[in-house]
């Protein structure tokens, strides 16, 4: 008798081969796939990192280019993880980026590789003439253990083994008169990566950093710019890629902004800090190692109608050790030195206070 083939419902997908296959993808509720963004925080803020599929709208600063950090991150995590990367930006050469983008740090597991590699090299200067030469592992080195998502040194750049001709592709929008060439280039990198039922080989990242920038002659048509976003949404969205975009507001007009926000997935904003704000430093801790906030607008929901309900939304940018991007909440610092004092030796029943005891 033949095997009855299991029925499967419509609501259900068989995502067995995207686990054995793809280490850099997770399987999230309502049938959603995540990729990571590369920074660990951001990925639990967003409850396991951009979907697939997805479009993400970052909103720059002027006044500083904190975007940048989330931007070298997230293409960072892609080559560390051999998925292809598109790259577009207003600079004459694209490529120049590439060398700023972070090295993935050693493994948390990997701390006691240094004291190991002492210890093989004293019994080898011992017994060398039985064993050779010391041969050291090249396996073990940074990024060489696949990770969801992996924590970046900011100070150490990327191999360049990682940017092969097949992974990266960089385009450059300046003196760009339309957009038409950036759509049929972003049209011909994500037909690669149609979605197959059941099935998924590969993912793919598009950056486009500073999409608004006055570089481009395009940047005064703004119908023409939300015409493209639109289309670049729906190339997207049949595709296994997330598109990331930064742009900023404020040399674009109102109107075009909330519409350029409005078409995200997923919504969020850097904002820079002053060096000398006494009153913002009263009120949050650790103000001297933030660099910056990032705020939550927007949490892309595909599959499902049920918003997401975040316990804060917006967040401090540090820098721990001054190399790696940690995201925190805001939390209001205590009471000056009098009123905690105060605070702290308030009255009650078996409390004293420095005027005497209590009479009740």
């Amino acid at each position: 008798m033949a095997a009855t083939k299991t029925r499967v419902s419509s609501f259900s997908r068989n995502l067995s081969t995207v686990t054995s296959q793809n280490p850099g993808l997770k399987h999230g509720p309502n049938g959603t796939i995540f990729i990571s963004s590369g920074i660990p925080d951001l990925d639990k803020i967003l409850g396991g990192g951009f979907s697939l599929g997805s479009l993400v709208m970052v909103m720059e600063d002027p006044e500083a280019p904190h975007h940048m950090l989330l931007l070298r991150n997230f293409m960072s995590q892609g080559l560390v993880q051999k998925q292809p990367l598109l790259y577009a930006s207003a600079s004459k050469d694209p490529k120049s980026f590439l060398g700023t983008l972070p090295s993935p740090a050693s493994p948390k597991g990997d701390k006691t590789s240094d004291h190991t590699h002492e210890k093989d090299l004293r019994i080898a200067w011992q017994y060398k003439k039985y064993f050779g030469e010391p041969q050291l592992n090249l396996n073990t080195n940074n990024g060489g253990q696949l990770e969801y998502c992996n924590d970046f040194d900011l100070r150490k750049p990327l191999d360049r083994h990682f940017f092969s001709s097949n992974n990266v592709d960089c385009v450059s929008i300046k003196d760009s008169p339309n957009l038409t060439a950036l759509q049929d280039r972003c049209a011909g990198f994500l037909a690669n990566f149609s979605r197959n039922a059941g099935c998924i080989s590969s993912a793919a990242r598009i950056a486009i950093q500073s999409f608004c920038s006055p570089q481009c002659k395009y940047s005064n048509e703004e119908w023409h710019m939300l015409s493209f976003i639109r289309s670049l949404k729906g190339m997207a969205r049949s595709s296994n890629a997330v598109v990331v975009v930064t742009f900023p507001p404020s040399l674009i007009s109102p109107s075009c902004s909330k519409r350029l926000q409005h078409m995200a997935d997923t919504l969020l904003s850097v904002r820079a800090i002053p060096d000398e704000d006494k009153e913002l430093a009263k009120l949050l801790t650790g103000y001297q190692d933030m660099v910056g906030l990032l705020n939550v607008h927007k949490v892309a929901r595909l599959n499902t109608q049920v918003p997401v309900i975040l316990e804060a939304t917006t967040f401090s940018i540090k820098l721990q050790k001054r190399r790696f991007l940690v995201l925190e909440c805001l939390n209001q610092a205590p009471v000056d030195g009098s009123s905690g004092s105060s605070y702290g030796t308030s009255g009650g029943c078996s409390g004293s206070t420095k005027s005497g005891s209590l009479d009740f």
